[in-house]
């Protein structure tokens, strides 16, 4: 069974507290536009704030700012929420990525399933390229066959518990 990263994970926390800070920005907010009303709601209102505190205000400081502070800690509650959900992602996919091996691929000379073959790490495959695999192999990369039949464990790829 595989063991998952702690939900509240310091490093992660710090990270996306961070992060919700800088998630501010009214160029990222604009790619949410739900979250940009409020965060211009927020502006709106901490502006309200300031003329409240000038005497301008037609409503007592405090309330506006309690407002103002419901509205920003919206705001921040989202950048934040947002970055954690990131932040779990991109240690998941890191995770992912120090559990692959090296594959060795038989590397074609040419595109016959009788032509000579030689041994290669699967990184040093490129597009085009073309592999021999027979029963039982793992294969080296991504691809498609372009002769002969296959049946592929793909629960690896897929997340399925059973193969697929």
């Amino acid at each position: 069974m595989q063991q998952q990263a702690p939900l509240l994970d310091p490093a992660l926390l710090r990270e996306a507290v961070i992060d919700s800070f800088k998630r501010l920005s009214p160029r990222y907010q604009l790619g949410n536009p739900v979250m940009f009303v409020v965060w211009l709601g927020s502006l709106l209102t901490s502006g309200l704030f300031v003329q409240s505190l000038l005497g301008q205000g037609e409503a007592p400081a405090g309330f506006i700012l309690e407002i103002a502070l419901w509205l920003w800690f919206t705001v921040l509650f989202a950048n934040f929420a947002e970055a954690v959900a990131e932040g779990r992602g991109k240690a998941q996919a890191a995770a992912l990525k120090g559990l692959r091996r090296t594959v060795l691929a038989k590397k074609l000379r040419e595109p016959r399933p009788d032509a000579r073959w030689e041994i290669v790490p699967s990184e040093s495959l490129r597009r085009g390229d073309v592999v021999l695999v027979t029963i039982g192999e793992v294969i080296p990369g991504d691809g498609e066959v372009i002769e002969g039949v296959a049946s592929v464990d793909e629960s690896a790829i897929t997340g399925e518990s059973a193969p697929v």
